[in-house]
């Protein structure tokens, strides 16, 4: 396997073409070609071993990822944007890249493409947020369901329904602009437990969080705790950054537990929600990643429904901002 291996010595960045090969229980890697010192001239390069040619052929798509993801890495750090205590340089950079490409490319392609990755997308996000909560159904069921129309065998209708409403919400959620309110939250809260959980709305019994290091809100303050998230989430929008105000939210939203069931899926839901509203492509939570995704929810446990600071949120931030390691592989 080949792949473009990035040097930095001081501030200077060289590439070159890197192989790796299995020899017994060792991965053996090498460089085999230099290429340059600037992004612009290495697929030139490439161009310019015919002895690589089949192996860089073979390598296309991790190669293509690395150079258009690097470009926009270049652009970022070219702007010279002010930094954000939640996170660090790297972490804003791979953030901005992200969502400059998902700007400037991503929506300028045409209507079916965009189709075509809005599906693998959604795919993605409905297995992982519904296993996070128990869901059983595999990444290729979901697929076929949700693509091919074809039912698993051997699962719950509960199940199928979850990854279904889960498709139908965000595609409605994608096209629209609606204020978040009290109405809008316990409507898609509402349609993701369509045939699921007739307790809609917001809870008037009690409810303990299974394995939770807080206490949800008592049920005849949850309207009130709303109201509080409701006038932060619309007075920060002039102070704090997008994607820290939207990750604030999911776990605010999180810590009211404001339903009886679904808490966690309509969270994510509304943060990705927010965060196209912003700008900024929707994050994938995956489930492979639950136990540091709790543990940085739990760093957060302690801030007020109003307050949004480094010290409980930046582990929360880093963490999501990590799990967009996969945009470039979705969206490019």
């Amino acid at each position: 396997m080949v792949y473009i291996y990035k040097k930095t010595i001081g501030h200077k960045e060289y590439y070159y073409l890197r192989a790796s090969e299995r020899q017994g229980k060792r991965v053996v890697s090498k460089d085999i070609a230099y290429l340059g010192d600037s992004l612009e001239g290495v697929r030139k390069e490439l161009d310019k071993l015919p002895q690589y040619a089949e192996q860089i052929r073979r390598a296309y798509w991790t190669i293509h990822v690395f150079l258009s993801s690097q470009h926009y890495h270049a652009v970022v750090r070219g702007l010279k944007l002010k930094q954000n205590e939640f996170m660090s340089a790297t972490q804003l950079e791979e953030l901005e890249a992200c969502r400059l490409h998902f700007r400037n490319e991503f929506t300028k392609y045409e209507m079916l493409t965009q189709q075509e990755i809005w599906k693998n997308f959604i795919v993605e996000f409905a297995f992982n947020t519904a296993a996070i909560e128990g869901n059983t159904i595999k990444l290729q069921e979901v697929r076929n369901l949700l693509q091919e129309g074809l039912t698993p065998n051997n699962k719950t209708l509960r199940e199928v329904y979850d990854l279904q409403n889960t498709e139908r919400v965000f595609g409605e959620l994608g096209k629209g602009s609606e204020k978040v309110t009290h109405e809008f939250i316990q409507k898609v809260h509402c349609e993701l437990m369509q045939n699921i959980d007739a307790r809609v709305g917001y809870r008037v019994s009690d409810v303990r969080v299974f394995k939770a290091s807080f206490k949800a809100t008592p049920a005849p303050y949850v309207k009130a705790d709303m109201d509080l998230l409701l006038q932060w989430l619309e007075k920060s929008a002039q102070t704090i950054h997008p994607f820290v105000r939207a990750v604030a939210f999911h776990h605010k939203f999180e810590k009211i537990h404001p339903f009886m069931d679904g808490n966690g899926r309509t969270g994510r839901m509304l943060m990705n929600y927010l965060l196209l509203q912003s700008g900024y492509p929707p994050v994938v939570v995956h489930t492979r990643m639950r136990k540091y995704y709790l543990q940085a929810l739990h760093e957060a446990d302690k801030s007020l429904l109003t307050v949004c600071t480094k010290e409980q949120y930046s582990k929360l931030v880093s963490f999501l901002v990590q799990e967009y390691g996969d945009y470039w592989s979705i969206f490019l």
